[in-house]
């Protein structure tokens, strides 16, 4: 018989009312914040466990995250009618990811008309419904369509982007670039990302470029975005990417030299390793530049180059030169740790956090702290390194916790894990529930993960991404 751990049994008395009552505003706060729900992991090591039974149940009671998993896998054997049953009442609540996951079902079913149907009333609202509806019209024969719609919401950069894309091969990229042409200023260059609301200059001109990059007019492409002012766009280069792409090296070389923020130097780098030249990589890598960010990520890629082709022990050396320059800096020596796991020398990365932690001359707070237990636990045994956690004075909080439990648990010690997690079972719901459910006690796990504060839900936010922000 299951035993309900300590405070998950008053949990008894609302789990019919989540089978009751479910609302647009309760299934977002699930897929905003994951508290109060089955959150996707945990779903997803459900059923590779084989607890299908309890998937299947949840997804009928209000578990959004579990009526998705449950209507793709039923839907793949086959049972089409059954898994649109599954997610018909959260469809009929209005909202809208419930609507998508059911409109992509549909199309990947064969049966595209009813997507279309199913997904045309929320276009209206733009933004991301809009994008997937016109990519949806696309996919389907319906460019022209798409095309009309996104044309008019070129104002956000999502949709012009779309446009751009769904446009390649139907003949009307002379048509797009003129709209996106008058939209670039002749003077106006923004200096940060949010500068102009919707689309900015700097974008219009990367969706220009990558039109005339399409159409061979290569060199219009490479001149367009040497205009930028904003070059690089979640760690990448537009201009680089394209030069590497046509083999033009010794342009992106001569373009590395003066692009500070050295993303451009990373795709040299990743060019040359792909044409097997690793020395001409290793060059880019040390030759930092003025970029101190560059210097950093661009000697922790180094590190990392140096171990894939065997030279482990030099990236090794590069790392504690860095981590020597940087002392203090968790991500540095987070890498350092790791490198140091994976070489098999956890001595000489205990040494060099023991020596910084010296010079740093006061108590490690826990945030760097607990970097060096699992290389004691790979040197010592993971007793050793619980022994040393537990004498940390943060060694007993909700935040440290959970690093002890995941060096019982990587020893197979499960049980233990979950005793130490249940100390501070509010904070550590989710690795509290994953533990539990390895362990079979699956009842307890779904009871630990519903229980929910008394903050009240605020409103659905239906507003476009870029011109309707929901604060």
């Amino acid at each position: 018989m299951t035993v309900l751990a300590p405070g998950l049994r008053s949990s008894y008395r609302t789990w019919w009312l989540r089978c009751a009552v479910m609302d647009a505003a309760d299934l977002d706060r699930q897929a905003r914040t994951l508290s109060g729900c089955i959150p996707p992991l945990l779903v997803t090591r459900l059923l590779e466990l084989g607890h299908d039974d309890e998937v299947e149940v949840q997804a009928r009671c209000g578990e959004w995250f579990c009526a998705r998993a449950w209507a793709r896998l039923i839907g793949d054997q086959g049972r089409q009618s059954q898994a649109l049953e599954v997610l018909a009442p959260y469809v009929a609540t209005g909202w809208w990811p419930a609507a998508r996951t059911q409109a992509e079902l549909l199309e990947g079913w064969g049966r595209a008309e009813e997507a279309i149907a199913l997904s045309r009333p929320y276009a209206s609202t733009g933004g991301l419904r809009l994008e997937f509806f016109a990519r949806l019209l696309a996919r389907h024969g319906r460019t022209d369509e798409a095309i009309t719609r996104l044309s008019a919401g070129i104002e956000d950069s999502l949709l012009a982007a779309a446009l751009v894309d769904i446009a390649e091969g139907t003949g009307r990229d002379e048509d797009i670039a003129a709209l996106l042409a008058a939209r670039i200023p002749d003077q106006h260059r923004c200096d940060s990302p949010w500068c102009c609301s919707g689309l900015d200059p700097d974008s219009t001109i990367g969706l220009l470029a990558t039109i005339r990059e399409r159409q061979d007019r290569v060199d219009e492409a490479i001149a367009l975005l040497r205009t930028r002012h904003i070059t690089s766009v979640n760690n990448r280069d537009q201009l680089a990417d394209l030069l590497a792409r046509h083999d033009r090296i010794e342009e992106l070389r001569a373009y590395a030299v003066t692009e500070h923020h050295g993303h451009a130097a990373q795709r040299l780098a990743e060019a040359l390793e792909e044409r097997r030249d690793v020395e001409g990589a290793i060059a880019v890598y040390r030759q930092s530049g003025d970029s101190q960010d560059f210097r950093c990520h661009g000697t922790v890629r180094l590190a990392d180059l140096l171990a894939r082709h065997g030279r482990g022990g030099e990236g090794v050396d590069v790392m504690r030169h860095l981590a020597e320059a940087h002392n203090g800096d968790d991500w540095i020596l987070h890498t350092w740790a790791n490198l140091c796991l994976d070489q098999g020398r956890p001595e000489d990365g205990l040494a060099l956090l023991d020596a910084l932690a010296a010079a740093r001359g006061r108590e490690e707070d826990w945030d760097l702290y607990w970097i060096r237990l699992p290389l004691i636990a790979a040197r010592d045994g993971v007793d050793a390194a619980i022994a040393q956690a537990r004498s940390h004075p943060e060694g007993s909080t909700s935040y440290a916790v959970p690093h002890i439990a995941e060096l019982l648990a990587g020893a197979g010690r499960t049980e233990e894990a979950v005793a130490v997690l249940e100390q501070q079972a509010s904070a550590n719901s989710h690795d509290l529930a994953g533990h539990l459910i390895d362990l079979g006690r699956v009842k307890d796990a779904v009871m630990l993960l519903q229980q929910r504060d008394s903050e009240p839900v605020p409103p659905v936010w239906t507003g476009s991404l870029f011109s309707d922000p929901p604060f």
